[in-house]
């Protein structure tokens, strides 16, 4: 068995319980998807931030958040994509992206 540092983010979660999900997650969302070059990290970060505000995901926003910021998302414009997504996803979920978001950000 590996030292829990040398494992990612969901083989932490999950690893043993439900391993196919860990590979599917790691290999196909992080490992293909994110490196494709037809888009840049960081504009899949603004994309999948404004998707979890419309699918009202608040739980996992915050991790995405701080992700973006890695990726090169200002706060700016995290704050910019949640009050663009109050008028297309609905005020309450951007409420709540907010409240999330001024976690993330005042830390």
């Amino acid at each position: 068995m590996t030292d829990s540092s040398d494992k990612t983010f969901m083989e932490n979660l999950f690893g043993e319980f439900a391993p196919k999900f860990v590979s599917l997650t790691d290999n196909v969302i992080y490992g293909d998807l994110w490196t494709r070059p037809e888009l840049s990290p960081r504009d899949r970060s603004l994309i999948t931030i404004a998707g979890f505000i419309a699918g009202g995901n608040s739980a996992d926003l915050e991790g995405y958040l701080a992700f973006a910021k890695v990726n090169g998302v200002t706060d700016t414009e995290i704050k910019e994509v949640i009050t663009h997504m109050a008028f297309y996803a609905g005020w309450p979920k951007a409420v709540t992206a907010m409240n999330v978001a001024k976690r993330v950000l005042d830390r």
